[in-house]
């Protein structure tokens, strides 16, 4: 019997996961995996098989669109596909297999941004964060009404921006852009992000998957740190063996760069505006983060 049935488990957070669970594992990928139980499905495009959740008690649901490189209708269309048609596909399917548990994996930008600098929490929701924040909010109330009507229990985690070995996205570009040399000094505006550890995400969804008093509940997981982007620029320098720059790009630099076009504008916000979240309603539960970006010591690219 197939314990779990786990869906993006060959990703960055899937594959920690998948080595960390004590249990049969099931999983969904667009091609074979060797030494795992494949149902092989794309999804979005693929319906999933009857009877792939055959025996299932926990399924842990991680894949997804994230970017929207070309911002075009076709990349539109995919989002609504795979992170809501086909997140409600599985849930439905889940139900009518008898499935106990659903551990779907959101991201902080299903509850938005926070305009006073504040950290956000649970009971705080603004409007989701691009359309990727969108679908995933869009997903978890489809879901949590599924639980409602069906009594198969759902929990929701939001991660924060997720770091660890081979990790993908802004923070690989800024380690390696560091390492080359090419990415500037950044200027200390006091502002706070939040990060976890990849192995302490997956711990945290291991601990709602087998813990009834997640049941109903979303969840933000953050190794409640508040790190500014100077700050993290300092870490990825000693992360890379790089002395740490005596000068910074001042601000007003930015701030005059900004001004260019609201593209430049907007991701000079992604990298130095705050994006804080607290995760003390998981701690509730008793998690406790291990690691932090320091240990990312792992991750050589």
């Amino acid at each position: 019997m197939a314990n779990f049935f786990i869906t993006g488990a060959t990703g960055f957070i899937g594959k920690r996961l998948i080595n960390a669970i004590d249990g049969n594992i099931k999983i969904l990928s667009r091609n074979l995996v060797l030494d795992y139980e494949t149902v092989i499905c794309e999804l979005g495009a693929d319906s999933i098989p009857d009877d792939a959740l055959y025996n299932i008690h926990t399924v842990i649901h991680l894949a997804g669109v994230a970017h929207n490189r070309f911002n075009n209708k076709s990349q539109t269309d995919l989002f609504y596909k795979v992170n809501i048609d086909a997140t409600i596909e599985l849930a439905n399917l889940a139900v009518k297999s008898g499935v106990k548990k659903f551990v779907f994996i959101s991201s902080v930008k299903a509850g938005g941004k926070s305009f006073d600098g504040g950290p956000i929490n649970e009971k705080n929701q603004y409007e989701p964060e691009g359309l990727y924040g969108k679908t995933k909010r869009d997903a978890e109330i489809k879901l949590l009404e599924i639980s409602k009507v069906s009594g198969m229990s759902v929990t929701i985690i939001r991660p924060s921006l997720v770091c660890g070995p081979n990790v993908k996205g802004n923070l690989k570009q800024m380690f390696q852009g560091i390492k080359s040399g090419w990415f500037p000094p950044l200027p200390e505006t006091n502002n706070k992000r939040s990060i976890i550890h990849v192995d302490d995400l997956v711990r945290a969804i291991l601990l709602v998957a087998k813990d009834n008093r997640a049941i109903g509940e979303i969840y933000i997981a953050t190794d409640n740190i508040p790190y500014s982007s100077r700050n993290i620029y300092n870490i990825m320098c000693n992360l890379a063996g790089k002395s740490l720059p005596k000068w910074a790009v001042p601000k007003f630099f930015f701030d005059i760069l900004g001004t260019l076009s609201p593209n430049i504008k907007y991701k000079i916000n992604k990298l130095l505006g705050d994006e804080y979240y607290s995760s003390n309603k998981l701690r509730k539960l008793g998690f406790d983060t291990k690691k932090t970006l320091e240990d990312m010591n792992e991750t050589i690219f």
